[in-house]
């Protein structure tokens, strides 16, 4: 798991999957392809995460980037294209990109 400093403005890509539970491991698979051996490598990258549902029929995955601009820049560049391609070959998803600033803690 990163850390994440304190004070720091960061954007969350979060994308819930459903497929069908013969292929759930295969996404999950792909996502963690995808991570390894190309998100990570971009300027910008922070962390991500892999969720799977109990009942087979949903993934989600979770990834934060320094910026949007890192964020655009990795999502379109061609390495990362195969990658989506075949995630899209099993599964529909539902993507939503989101604002995040750490702060230090929560009052009472």
């Amino acid at each position: 798991m990163a850390v994440i400093d304190t004070d720091r403005d960061l954007v969350a890509l979060i994308n819930t999957f459903t497929v069908e539970p013969r292929d759930q491991e295969r996404l999950v698979e792909l996502l963690h392809e995808a991570t390894e051996d190309v998100m990570r490598h971009f300027p910008g990258f922070v962390s991500a995460n892999v969720h799977v549902g109990l009942d087979g029929t949903k993934v989600c995955n979770y990834a934060q980037w320094e910026s949007e601009e890192h964020f655009t820049k990795a999502i379109e560049h061609p390495d990362a294209q195969p990658h989506f391609t075949q995630c899209r070959a099993i599964a529909t998803s539902v993507s939503a990109l989101y604002r995040l600033r750490f702060t230090e803690g929560l009052e009472d």
